[in-house]
């Protein structure tokens, strides 16, 4: 089952900010869904979780449509909004029991999912307080404990490490992941290492155009179209015969006494650097391989598309 989003369009005024949108998330699947700032991430999981209604297209949630069975979607999606609206006045157990009693919780079972989220998300020092004296990082998980306190099939989570230190950074990942086994799971971040670190898939969507879906191995794969190599030298050289290489496209320059030799796929060029450089009296210290980091991926795919 999982998300089915179909040709989904979001219009503001003439403005696309959803245009033609279509993927698939499975069940058991975390796919991380990429972009710049205003591309349409938040605006397509709105969409998903019944809080915007599209302008055209389709989303099923477990099978359910957002526009036709809206109660029945908000039951087995968890949603945490990007900017996670609480109220500030609750203390959060009484705040957690509160949202598992809108979700039709009997009391038993809210007061003993309450405890579960509560030890989960790490909030046993915090459960007696106030949200509004929480950190950042505490409501963040707060905000993440009200999602998955009804036990939802799925998780639609907006930036959800954001305002946290590296060390709950950690473990909300971990948290995720543990999760996410049974569940299907869309996430939106700007942190290349959580994609690592958590997702199955990616998809990126830029000024509301999907540009690309596909599993995080692949998706770097499709950047290797150039094997970039960083020589460093004691002192300036004269880069002309790097350029007459085997394989080499071009010699860019890249700092003082740098160069970056760029080659075609396939091709090794760092010992046919290091002999040459052996041949002129060239001083090398240094030769290295460029990765193709999702970075510079994530870079070149919203470029292209702009």
């Amino acid at each position: 089952m999982g998300i089915e989003v179909k040709y989904l369009t979001k219009m503001y005024g003439p403005q696309a900010a959803v245009d033609h949108v279509s993927f698939t998330v499975n069940s058991g699947e975390i796919v991380g869904f990429l972009g710049p700032n205003g591309a349409g991430k938040s605006t397509t999981m709105k969409i998903a979780t019944c809080y915007l209604p599209p302008s055209s297209g389709t989303v099923l949630v477990n099978g359910h449509n957002v526009l036709e069975e809206p109660k029945e979607v908000r039951r087995q999606v968890g949603y945490l909004p990007e900017h996670n609206p609480l109220y500030l006045d609750m203390y959060v157990r009484e705040y957690l029991h509160f949202v598992g009693k809108l979700h039709g919780m009997g009391s038993s079972q809210v007061k003993a999912r309450t405890e579960e989220m509560i030890q989960l998300c790490g909030l046993t020092r915090e459960k007696h307080k106030k949200i509004g004296a929480l950190s950042k990082g505490y409501r963040q998980r707060v905000g993440l404990a009200q999602a998955l306190i009804h036990d939802p099939q799925v998780l639609i989570l907006d930036e959800p490490t954001t305002g946290l230190d590296p060390n709950q950074i950690v473990e909300i990942r971990q948290l995720i992941k543990e999760v996410g086994q049974a569940k299907t799971v869309l996430f939106s971040t700007h942190i290349m290492q959580e994609v690592n670190a958590l997702c199955d898939r990616v998809l990126i969507i830029n000024q509301g155009k999907l540009v690309a879906d596909s599993p995080v191995a692949e998706l770097q794969n499709l950047g290797r179209k150039e094997i970039r190599i960083l020589a460093e030298f004691e002192a300036e050289v004269n880069p002309s015969p790097l350029q007459s290489l085997p394989g080499v496209q071009r010699i860019e320059p890249a700092g003082l006494y740098k160069y970056r030799v760029v080659a075609v796929p396939g091709t090794d060029l760092r010992s046919a650097i290091f002999r040459l450089a052996s041949e002129h009296g060239w001083p090398l210290i240094g030769l290295q391989q460029e990765e193709n980091s999702l970075e510079k991926l994530f870079q070149d795919l919203t470029k292209a598309a702009k």
